[in-house]
């Protein structure tokens, strides 16, 4: 069995775009900083979002059912920051601007490149949820640098 620190280690060299991803509906507005997003199909076109399901406001993202991807650009580490830290989800949204395409969840007026999504199916692995979405809008931003994390640490491409 491999250890779970050497696990960590070596996920650590994957070099990968930073998200902020978010919700907004009857359950609240929410949002958080991830790397493991990707394309599963083009049709219909779908991406996923891997999501720790004991992160406190998980329950609203699944009962929102809607989740907006946003693609960082090279100069919003300290976005991604302060969505990953202990500030309320007041606190993190007053740090951009946002905007809103199909599904009412927040777009980030200047990401890279935003994903308007609905949830179609999760899957249970282990301590975290894979949210399998829908993509019913893009929203291009851009040509920026991208925003990526490899070897614990901010990168720009």
């Amino acid at each position: 069995m491999v250890e779970i620190q050497a696990f960590k280690d070596a996920m650590a060299q994957l070099a990968t775009a930073v998200h902020v991803v978010t919700t907004d509906g009857e359950h609240g507005r929410y949002g958080f900083t991830a790397s493991a997003v990707c394309s599963v199909t083009d049709s219909p076109p779908t991406l996923l979002v891997c999501m720790n399901a004991g992160i406190r406001f998980y329950d609203n993202f699944v009962k929102n059912g809607v989740l907006a991807v946003n693609t960082l650009t090279a100069e919003q580490s300290e976005l991604s920051n302060a969505f990953a830290s202990p500030l309320t989800s007041e606190e993190r949204f007053a740090k951009a601007s946002w905007t809103t395409l199909t599904t009412g969840s927040p777009m980030l007026s200047n990401a890279l490149i935003g994903f308007d999504c609905k949830i179609s199916d999760i899957k249970q692995v282990g301590t975290h949820a894979i949210l399998i979405c829908e993509i019913v809008g893009i929203r291009q931003g851009n040509d920026e640098k991208a925003l990526i994390y490899r070897n614990r640490g901010y990168h720009s491409v």
